[in-house]
C-alpha cells in the first residue's frame, strides 16, 4: 500500500531512554527489538527511531560523525538489521531520523574542510571571512544561544552552525554535498527502511550573500525560539534558514524515495510561518509526503488556540499532509504542559483523543500512552547542553527524555540494571507499563482501545475536516463518502452542556468515555470525549 503513511500512527522512540540491554545505562537497538511486541500491541503502524548513528554525542546523536554506521553505544549494524526484520514481521514500518543539514565537528568531511581553503572538501561547509574588525560575518544566531559563527584558527575563517559549535552546517549550495547526503539516504533505503524523519528540513540552505537577519520590533518574538530569554527568538530568520533553493533539493530527495516503493518522508518544519512552509514543502506528489511541525507543541491549549491551529492547517495545507504531535523528545510532556495544575486522571486520554482525531498522521512519543508527566531532573543531573544556559526559566529537554518506565517494582523501573544516563522519575515509575497492564481502565489499555478503534474508522484516518463552533468544547466533523464522524472534546476542568447541530447522532464509545446524550443534547464531564457517527 503506497500511501500507508496517510493517517498512520507512528510511535517515536528516543533510543537512549527506551530500553538498555547492555547495562551501560543507555538504551540500545536490541532494547527496541526486545520491546517490539509491546509496541505492536498498541496498534501503531510504524516506529520512528531518533538518531543512533556514530556520534561524539555532544547533542546526543544529532551530531553525526558517520551517517552509515551505528554508534557502539547503541549496538551495531547487525543489531539494526535484526530490529528491522522483527519489526517487519510484526507489520511495523521503520522510519529513522536523518540529520543532514549539519554534522559533527568530528566528521571526516569537516576535518578535511577546515585544513585550508583549497582542499577537496573546502566548500562543503559554510565558511566566511571575518569583518574588518575581526568579528562575525553577520548577525545570525545559534538556536542554542550565542552567535551562529565560530572562528576556526586552522583555516582562519568562521564556520556557520545553526545549533552547537560542534554541529557545523553543510553547504547545500555545493552539488557534491547534496549528492553525498542523497547517497547516505540510499544506504538506509537499500537496507530496507520504510522512510525518514527529516530533521529541520527547512534548514538545508542559507543565503549565499550572508545578509543580516532583521530584528523583530520591540515586544514581538519569533515563533522559532523556545523562550524570550533566548536571543534567537528576537530575530526574523529569513536569511539563515528556509531559502528558496531548499525546494529543488526536496524534489531531488523525493525522486530518490520514489525509486523505493512504499517509503515515506516526514519533514520537521521549524520557522516563521511554519504552516505556509509545510504547505509549500508537501504540495503535489514530488516533494515531501508529510510535514511535522511545532504548532501543538507550545504552551497555549485554549479552545481558541487549538481551533485556530486546526483550521489554519485545514485551509493552508490543501493537498499537503500533516503529521501531528503533542509530545516529542524536545518539549515538555503534554500532561505537564497542558494538563491541569492538579493532575487529573482523565486528561491524558482526552488529549490522546484530540491527537487521534485531527486530519493527518499521528506521532506518539514513548510513554505518552502511559500518560506520563514531565520527569523531574535536578540541576546537577542535567545532561542537555541546551538546559543549563537558560536555567531556571527553561530547564532543557531532559525532563521529557527520562528513561521509559517498564516495571514499578524493578530497580531503575526495568529500564536498565545499571544507573541510567538520566535519573528515573519517581512519579513516572508508579505509572509503569507493568502496573498499567493489569488494569483495563488504565491509560495504557484505554489508549490501545482507542487506537484500535480509530484504525477501523476511515473518516478518522483520511477523512476531510470541518471545524464546528460549539461553546465550551472542541468539535469537528471528519468525513469520507462512507462515514461522517462527529468529535466533541471537553479539554476543560468543568462539565459542558452542548446542543449538537445534528438530529441523528449515534454515539461510539471506544475507550469508556463518560457522557450523557439525549437526542442532540450532550452533557460532557471534564476531560471527556464524544465520538459519534452522523447520518
Amino acid at each position: 500500500m503506497s500511501d500507508w503513511w496517510k493517517g498512520a500512527v507512528i510511535y517515536q522512540i528516543y533510543p537512549r531512554s527506551f530500553k538498555d540491554t547492555s547495562n551501560n545505562g543507555v538504551g540500545d537497538l536490541p532494547g527496541i527489538t526486545q520491546k517490539l511486541e509491546y509496541i505492536a500491541s498498541l496498534g501503531v503502524d510504524a516506529i520512528w527511531i531518533s538518531p543512533f548513528f556514530k556520534s561524539p554525542m555532544h547533542d546526543f546523536g544529532y551530531d553525526i560523525s558517520d551517517y552509515c554506521a551505528v554508534d557502539p553505544l547503541f549496538g551495531n549494524l547487525v543489531d539494526f538489521k535484526e530490529l528491522l526484520e522483527k519489526a517487519h514481521s510484526l507489520n511495523i514500518k521503520v522510519i529513522i531520523d536523518q540529520v543532514i543539514s549539519h554534522c559533527s565537528i568530528e566528521h571526516p568531511w569537516f576535518s578535511e574542510s577546515r585544513k585550508d581553503k583549497t582542499n577537496a572538501k573546502a566548500d562543503w561547509f559554510v565558511w566566511a571571512d571575518p569583518k574588518e574588525d575581526g568579528s562575525e560575518p553577520n548577525n545570525w544566531l545559534s538556536f542554542f544561544g550565542g552567535s551562529a559563527w565560530t572562528f576556526d584558527e586552522s583555516r582562519g575563517q568562521y564556520y556557520f552552525h545553526n545549533f552547537l559549535t560542534n554541529q557545523p552546517d553543510l553547504n547545500f549550495h555545493n552539488p557534491e554535498v547534496q549528492a553525498a547526503q542523497l547517497n547516505n539516504l540510499k544506504f538506509w533505503l537499500d537496507l530496507g527502511v520504510d522512510g525518514f524523519r527529516l530533521d529541520v528540513a527547512n534548514f538545508y540552505f542559507h543565503d549565499k550573500d550572508l545578509r543580516d537577519n532583521p530584528i523583530f520590533p520591540e515586544g514581538e518574538r519569533s515563533t522559532v525560539g523556545v523562550t524570550d530569554s533566548n536571543p534567537y527568538s528576537r530575530q526574523q530568520h529569513i536569511h539563515s534558514i528556509t531559502q528558496a533553493e531548499n525546494i529543488a533539493f526536496i524534489e531531488k530527495m523525493r525522486q530518490l524515495m520514489d525509486q523505493y516503493p512504499n517509503t515515506t518522508t516526514m519533514g520537521e518544519i521549524n520557522g516563521e510561518h511554519s504552516l505556509d512552509i509545510m504547505a509549500e514543502y508537501t504540495t503535489g506528489d514530488n516533494r515531501m509526503h508529510m510535514a511535522y511541525t511545532f504548532d501543538l507543541l507550545g504552551e497555549d491549549c485554549s479552545k481558541e488556540a487549538i481551533e485556530a491551529v486546526a483550521e489554519e492547517f485545514n485551509l493552508t495545507l490543501k493537498d499537503g499532509w500533516a503529521c501531528w504531535a503533542l509530545c516529542n523528545h524536545d518539549v515538555k510532556r503534554v500532561v505537564s504542559r497542558w494538563g491541569p495544575s492538579q493532575s487529573h486522571p482523565d486528561f491524558p486520554l482526552a488529549a490522546m483523543a484530540l491527537l487521534l482525531s485531527l486530519k493527518g498522521s499521528v506521532c506518539l512519543y514513548q510513554g505518552e500512552e502511559l500518560g506520563l508527566p514531565e520527569g523531574d531532573v535536578a540541576f546537577e543531573d542535567i545532561q542537555d547542553p541546551y538546559g543549563k544556559p537558560f536555567w531556571p526559566e527553561y530547564k532543557g529537554r531532559d525532563g521529557c527524555r527520562t528513561p521509559m518506565v517498564w516495571d514499578t517494582s524493578a530497580q531503575y523501573a526495568g529500564f536498565s540494571d545499571a544507573k541510567p544516563w538520566l535519573p528515573v522519575d519517581n512519579t513516572q515509575q508508579l505509572m509503569s507499563v507493568a502496573s498499567q497492564e493489569a488494569s483495563q481502565t488504565s491509560v495504557l489499555n484505554k489508549t490501545r482501545q482507542l487506537i484500535t478503534w480509530r484504525n477501523q474508522q476511515p473518516s478518522l484516518k483520511i477523512g476531510e475536516f470541518t471545524l464546528l463552533d460549539l461553546p465550551g468544547v472542541l468539535a469537528w466533523l471528519r468525513t469520507t463518502e462512507e462515514q461522517q464522524m462527529l468529535v466533541v472534546i471537553n479539554l476543560s476542568a468543568s462539565a459542558q452542556d452542548v446542543e449538537l447541530p445534528f438530529a441523528n447522532v449515534a454515539a461510539q464509545n471506544p475507550a469508556g468515555f463518560e457522557f450523557s446524550l439525549e437526542g442532540h443534547s450532550l452533557h460532557l464531564p471534564a476531560y471527556q470525549v464524544l465520538f459519534a457517527t452522523v447520518d
